[in-house]
């Protein structure tokens, strides 16, 4: 993989996106309705896939399989969605999830963790941990092959990818790649814009809380032997700078990892490929690379 790139696009249409910046802030089911209702519009048209399932796994978790073809014993990606652990939802991700099904060859498993203020820190983590541990021992189910595994999310989703890397590294499982989109990596109130701590505080319990390497990635002592890394991330986004520490981090612990980052791009642009000129690019990014990890057999 590479150590560091960049790639440039034309940051038009931007009007769509100051229009969730306002999220922040609103009553929790109108953000999210809202939220949902214009995921649609920015992803656009959305591909047909072989088949998508709905499945409760666990103790009632819901997620949603997606599968580009008919035959067993394809790769399987786990994936997080974003929306600051606040908002988002299987239908707000729903054109990503086809799109890496269908051009990385993999079944994308969703996860619709449970979300803040609702349930706060560690609750998404725990619904992550526990969808990673049912999608290892039952990938058979969904027609995926249990040995070959990635993990994924974007934003607050690239938080909870990244958290069930170092748990996996702690028990020794293995893991093909984990696909970090614009991650939220230090979720500490204080380091904070006036609206990103808006969603930490709707998330975390307490302050105490972001020193939490399961809430803060980027503040684990120890990130030899994760798993290898895609991470990508937005000129235009304050996230930008999460990103290149961690993968600076990972590549000095010896971790194979590529830095991508989308000059001209806002945070969210990866759900936004129809108003964006750029996005596309993002995605595309996340395909090879999964397609990559899988030694090109899909």
């Amino acid at each position: 993989m590479r150590a560091e790139g960049s790639a440039t696009a034309a940051p038009e249409s931007l009007s769509r996106f100051v229009s969730l910046t306002g999220l922040a802030g609103m009553p929790v089911e109108k953000a999210r309705a809202i939220n949902d209702r214009e995921a649609a519009i920015m992803f656009g048209p959305v591909e047909e896939v072989f088949s998508v399932e709905e499945m409760e796994i666990g103790a009632g978790l819901r997620t949603r399989i997606y599968r580009p073809a008919a035959h067993e014993e394809l790769p399987v990606l786990l994936y997080f969605h974003g929306g600051g652990w606040v908002v988002g939802s299987l239908d707000s991700h729903d054109g990503v999830a086809r799109f890496l099904a269908n051009h990385s060859g993999v079944v994308v498993v969703s996860v619709d963790y449970r979300l803040a203020p609702e349930h706060r820190f560690p609750a998404a983590v725990q619904d992550a941990w526990s969808s990673f541990i049912w999608t290892r021992e039952h990938a058979a189910l969904v027609g995926g092959e249990t040995t070959r595994l990635a993990i994924g999310g974007d934003s607050a989703g690239g938080n909870l990818a990244a958290v069930v890397a170092l748990h996996a590294r702690d028990r020794g499982i293995s893991i093909a790649l984990q696909l970090l989109v614009y991650p939220a990596l230090d979720s500490m109130p204080a380091d904070a814009d006036g609206e990103s701590s808006w969603w930490l505080r709707q998330y975390l319990r307490t302050d105490a809380d972001g020193l939490d390497p399961d809430a803060s990635p980027l503040r684990a002592p120890d990130v030899h032997g994760v798993a290898p890394a895609l991470i990508l991330s937005c000129g235009l986004d304050p996230l930008r700078f999460q990103a290149k520490e961690y993968a600076r981090r990972l590549r000095e612990a010896g971790v194979d990892t590529d830095h991508i980052c989308f000059e001209g791009l806002v945070h969210g642009a990866y759900r936004m490929p129809a108003v964006l000129p750029g996005a596309r690019d993002m995605l595309d990014a996340s395909a090879q690379a999964l397609h990559k990890a899988f030694g090109g057999r899909t």
